[in-house]
């Protein structure tokens, strides 16, 4: 995709992701990689609108304006590790606001939208997260699990697919992916994945029983 902003090194500095939003939120929700920050504060009462996935793309962002969208995100993700998930929320629609390509943000905010079960808001931002960083799985995973939430099967085992090969040695892809296939009635690749889950985490009772169920 071409890049909106007027100097390429600039772009590629923005548009790195950076693994501490991962560690941070990182968990294990609907078979996969979500952290359940919904669980842990009550939802706020007014009415979510739907995300600003991206923005226009002739809008050009300042170094100002990541500097602080980034300010916000460190703020969020501090937040939301210690469940204050309004807050946090707040600070990542700050920092989405601020700079649009902000992956980090768009990724931290659809977790917190897919532990509130907000699952097509938080589909728009993984998308949003992926586009801006597609050799990374952990978007792909996160999309995954909403899909699965909303009956999107077939859309989830795509993801879930390309995340495989993304990361190959990530034990949640491949407990997710065998998910996917079972529920699709492919009991081959549900039993491939389920043993490729176990043999990289021996005691992952999901991957253990889904196992089990389709005979492997």
């Amino acid at each position: 995709m071409a890049s909106p902003f007027p100097q390429r090194g600039f772009a590629r500095r923005r548009r790195i992701w950076q693994p501490p939003l991962a560690a941070a939120l990182t968990g294990i929700a609907l078979c996969g990689c979500s952290f359940d920050l919904g669980s842990l504060m009550p939802e706020r009462e007014k009415p979510q609108e739907a995300p600003k996935a991206a923005a226009p793309a002739e809008s050009a962002v300042s170094a100002g304006n990541v500097t602080e969208a980034q300010a916000h995100t460190a703020k969020a993700q501090s937040l939301a590790k210690s469940g204050e998930t309004a807050a946090a929320l707040d600070e990542f629609n700050r920092a989405v606001s601020l700079d649009p390509y902000n992956a980090q943000a768009l990724y931290g905010r659809a977790l917190i939208y897919q532990g509130k079960n907000q699952h097509d808001f938080a589909v728009a931002d993984f998308s949003a997260a992926s586009g801006l960083n597609p050799q990374k799985a952990e978007p792909l995973l996160g999309r995954a699990n909403s899909y699965l939430a909303l009956g999107k099967v077939k859309e989830a085992a795509a993801d879930l697919d390309e995340a495989s090969e993304a990361d190959p040695h990530n034990a949640q892809i491949w407990t997710a992916r065998g998910q996917a296939y079972e529920r699709l009635g492919d009991k081959a690749k549900a039993a491939a994945s389920y043993t490729k889950a176990v043999a990289l985490r021996p005691r992952d009772e999901a991957a253990r029983s889904g196992l089990a169920r389709v005979g492997g």
